[in-house]
């Protein structure tokens, strides 16, 4: 299987409550806005989708590898996203942090730790 693309997804129950939330995480308005109901974040390896469906809202989990953890949470924080204090105890691979945005799914930050495979 050649995958050229990941697509992630993550369902919301209020679509102008997410765009807000997530220019805020991301720094930036969504690259799109293809149809009814669906933002997406576009990223060098795939893009994020945040989908209007109450039904799933609040479920997802999503992992976004940084080169910068303490930066990025820094950059977050100034865009005033509640970030919790960096985790580098519970991983001997990666240093990470998890946010929730309004509905309750799981954003979390990883950045590898030096000499970790």
């Amino acid at each position: 299987m050649a995958v050229e693309k990941v697509l992630a997804e993550l369902a919301v129950g209020d679509q102008a409550t997410a765009l807000e939330w997530y220019e805020r995480l991301f720094g930036r308005p969504a690259d799109g806005l293809p149809m009814d109901g669906l933002a997406e974040w576009h990223f060098p390896a795939g893009a994020l989708q945040v989908w209007v469906d109450p039904d799933r809202a609040g479920r997802g989990l999503l992992t976004l590898q940084v080169d910068d953890l303490r930066a990025q949470v820094a950059e977050v924080a100034e865009r005033g996203v509640l970030v919790e204090p960096i985790d580098d105890a519970s991983s001997d691979v990666v240093f990470f942090v998890t946010l929730g945005d309004p509905d309750g799914n799981q954003i979390t930050f990883v950045e590898p730790r030096p000499g970790a495979s």
